[in-house]
């Protein structure tokens, strides 16, 4: 049963799994949220609508995995408990399907520095992670290895990873990386599009500090 100290956290979850669906970042019950908790983390329940999930239904898992054997994380739990793990300061992570963005991932597409604002995930592309499995431990480790030095990547025919220092932060960041998504699609409708350097994604990127939800 969730407590007073973390029952707010359990229900921001929930709110956030609402909005991706709100947005259209997300389909159904595909996606996932998890926010790091103590020792370990919450994360939502598979396969249960977000209209009907109650703060009760959010799983705590501790970071080797173990959690209340009544209740079932979310089958991406792995890539989840992997990239807390790998990156002290992330405090949440955003997994969904946006169309745009599972549309390059589809064909293996990471998104080049088409604009500026490539640069809020921390570098100058945002990259495509191989294809696994999902829930796997294989995927888990491609997707870790992807987020180097970034705060968002692809997945290869599956989706997209968001993260950052709050949750506000890393929903904020998966908009973004649709949007990015978005417009270089439409620009290989027209051509090959041009690139900024990857000295000028650097020179945005530390303009950026400050900028907005990216590094509030």
């Amino acid at each position: 049963m969730p407590t007073r100290n973390d029952r707010g956290k359990r229900q921001s979850i929930i709110d956030a799994c609402l909005r991706m669906n709100a947005l259209g970042i997300n389909q159904g019950t595909s996606g996932n949220i998890s926010l790091r908790h103590g020792d370990g983390m919450l994360i939502t329940p598979t396969s249960t609508p977000y209209e009907a999930m109650k703060p009760e239904q959010i799983v705590y898992m501790h970071l080797d995995g173990n959690h209340d054997p009544a209740q079932r994380p979310s089958s991406e739990w792995r890539f989840h408990r992997d990239i807390l793990k790998a990156r002290p300061e992330v405090q949440a992570i955003v997994h969904a399907h946006p169309p745009y963005s599972t549309m390059l991932a589809i064909m293996g597409m990471e998104i080049p520095p088409v604009h500026y604002m490539v640069a809020v995930a921390g570098g100058d592309t945002i990259r495509c992670a191989p294809y696994a499995t999902f829930g796997t431990q294989e995927l888990s480790e491609h997707a870790v290895r992807a987020l180097e030095g970034r705060l968002a990547c692809l997945l290869e025919h599956h989706g997209m990873i968001a993260m950052g220092v709050s949750l506000a932060k890393a929903m904020w960041l998966a908009v973004e990386v649709e949007t990015l998504a978005r417009q270089y699609h439409g620009c290989l409708q027209i051509g090959t599009p041009p690139l900024l350097s990857k000295e000028e994604i650097e020179k945005v990127r530390l303009r950026m500090a400050g900028y907005g939800h990216a590094e509030e």
